[in-house]
């Protein structure tokens, strides 16, 4: 099993004070990812049901610790949850 991150990506179009991030997910079980994210100091409550969205810093922190820096589309195939069942089933033949 895996914790994955894929690259920074800026939103610019969001209403938001912070325009980029990226998304960390896991490629097994939800609660590996919710010990990482601990381990980052980001609360449980900022989970979005199959990931969690990391700001530059974050990003690099998580890589540090172990994290495996995929592209988006890598990490859609190998994330856990409806998402990634989506994606893969889109991407079979």
């Amino acid at each position: 099993m895996a914790v994955l991150v894929d690259p920074i990506h800026t939103y610019s179009y969001l209403r938001l004070a912070l325009k980029d991030w990226c998304h960390m997910a896991v490629d097994g079980d939800f609660e590996e990812l919710h010990r990482f994210a601990a381990t980052l100091g980001i609360p449980r409550s900022r989970f979005q049901g199959d990931h969690y969205d990391l700001t530059p810093w974050l990003r690099e922190r998580a890589v540090a610790y172990g994290a495996e820096e995929v592209s988006t589309r890598e990490l859609l195939l190998r994330m856990a949850g409806p998402r990634g069942e989506r994606a893969r089933r889109r991407d079979d033949p």
